[in-house]
């Protein structure tokens, strides 16, 4: 059975430091990340981990772990802004931030980039720019449709290499009517239902392209405290849902194993086909 390329990726983060009492609640990002290097070492797996500044800051050793078992580190900016909310100039230093401690705490030639909240938009035409002069090959930063958040409306599926010379990889999503819907990562994996997710892979799986996806630590963290995600304000049915069914995340990505995908890093991935 052939394969396909499925780009699951882990965006590092620690939300406690985007909070005011965050110290109050317990640190978890080790032990949640600890697991996702153990469950890609039983698949034997590597994959890429975009990780941000201030998490590379407080865990030096866990990164120098990640480097060490064979995965990718890119960048996540220094202090989980997003882009849309910076001048060029101010993004430029933030990477150049992240970058360096990154390298600090054992990255080498980091070359690729996610915008927190997939905020990278047309409304920032300079970001890319910015990232290749910076030194990076490529980003995964785009959300190719109308988002709660930010979106790229028209972007499309494709890889695209942009007239910086920089390569996008837009997040895979499926069209429910209005609905645009990142199936195959985050709170959307977790809350849709399983004949849904499969469903979707396995139209993908007739494409030319990679499917991407993202996660972070706390999609599988059973134990953290509850708390009011500093992004999602006081909405109730969302804090809910970021929270709904971390349990079962290992237990669906097996099943989408099995289905004949496999996971690469970003950069192997483009190292090994030819790029557009």
């Amino acid at each position: 059975m052939k394969k396909h390329p499925y780009l699951f990726s882990i965006d590092l983060e620690d939300i406690r430091f985007r909070m005011p009492n965050g110290n109050s609640f317990s640190e978890r990002v080790p032990e949640t990340t600890i697991s996702y290097l153990d469950w890609l070492r039983r698949n034997q797996y590597k994959c890429t981990f975009f990780t941000v500044g201030d998490v590379a800051r407080a865990y030096p050793d866990l990164i120098r772990q990640i480097i060490a078992e064979g995965h990718e580190i890119g960048a996540h900016t220094n202090t989980h802004l997003p882009v849309c909310k910076m001048t060029e100039e101010e993004f430029e230093s933030d990477i150049n931030n992240n970058l360096q401690s990154l390298y600090k705490a054992g990255a080498e030639n980091v070359v690729g980039f996610r915008a927190p909240y997939f905020s990278l938009t047309k409304d920032v035409p300079w970001a890319y720019d910015v990232l290749k002069r910076t030194g990076f090959t490529y980003s995964s930063s785009v959300f190719p449709a109308s988002n709660p958040f930010y979106g790229w409306k028209g972007f499309g599926q494709e890889i695209k290499r942009l007239d910086s010379g920089m390569i996008e990889f837009p997040m895979s999503i499926k069209t429910y009517g209005p609905l645009k819907l990142a199936f195959s990562g985050g709170i959307y994996f977790r809350t849709l239902p399983k004949f849904v997710i499969n469903s979707n892979f396995n139209t993908f799986k007739n494409k030319e392209i990679p499917l991407t996806g993202y996660f972070h630590p706390y999609d599988i963290d059973t134990k953290q405290e509850k708390f009011m995600h500093p992004e999602i304000n006081d909405n109730p049915f969302f804090n809910w849902l970021i929270n709904f069914n971390r349990k079962n995340v290992f237990s669906r990505l097996d099943a989408i194993l099995e289905k004949g995908f496999y996971i690469d890093t970003y950069k192997n991935f483009l190292s090994d086909h030819e790029r557009p």
